[in-house]
């Protein structure tokens, strides 16, 4: 197994330039000159290597989960071909060592299926905590969007308001201001912190600053939308 193991290694750093481009684009490694039906065999066959060496640890239905699931955890943590592929060769060899080392530790537990339940856990783990594509990172990053838009659509409202009267701090300015339903008590304290809006009492009007902030804004929209 250790022979074939760095025979397939040694075969894969020699063609990966080769590989990579016909993975990428057939068509296009075609007019660069290679033979692109030898790089597709010299792919297969290594693929049917890998699978026959992975037989004898998890067995043939589990085996093509261990082919999937180190790729699919690995693609969540980069855009980098070569960093997929060396960080699916390390979830891969992390899980064999440790789904093997679990199976040891307990009477009748079969190894191939506690190795691709390990595989399993990386891809769930990547899937949910991935910083670029993560469940996790992509809802957080939906609620500091949809906190930013609210921000800017009641600084966009205020400036509306403050528009229409020569004094954006006038007493009737700031009565409309804090009759207007559309906002929320959360949003108006960030714009309190943020030294957009002031509050007196009861009663909050635009600052100075804020007033600028909504005009830029309101400008950048009109840009957008001619």
């Amino acid at each position: 197994m250790a022979i074939i193991t760095g025979l397939c290694l040694f075969v894969l750093l020699l063609f990966w330039k080769e590989f990579k481009i016909l993975l990428f684009d057939a068509d296009y490694t075609k007019t660069l000159g290679f033979n692109t039906n030898f790089i597709d065999i010299l792919i297969t066959v290594f693929i049917v290597l890998a699978i026959v060496l992975g037989l004898q640890t998890v067995g043939v239905v589990l085996m093509s989960a261990m082919l999937l699931a180190p790729a699919a955890a690995a693609g969540q943590w980069t855009n980098s071909l070569s960093t997929m592929v060396m960080l699916a060769a390390l979830f891969g060899a992390f899980s064999g060592v440790f789904g093997t080392a679990i199976s040891a530790s307990q009477n009748n537990l079969s190894t191939g299926p506690v190795i691709v339940i390990v595989a399993a856990v990386f891809v769930v783990f990547s899937f949910v905590f991935s910083p670029s594509r993560g469940l996790l990172f992509k809802h957080i990053r939906f609620i500091k969007n949809r906190r930013d838009l609210e921000l800017h659509k009641t600084l966009a409202f205020m400036h509306h308001i403050a528009e229409t009267h020569d004094n954006y701090s006038h007493p009737h300015a700031i009565i409309l201001l804090n009759n207007f339903q559309g906002y929320t008590r959360a949003t108006l304290q960030k714009l309190v912190e943020k030294d957009f809006v002031k509050l007196e009492g009861n009663l909050r009007s635009l600052t100075e600053t804020g007033f600028e902030t909504a005009a830029n804004l309101y400008t950048k929209q009109l840009t957008k939308d001619e």
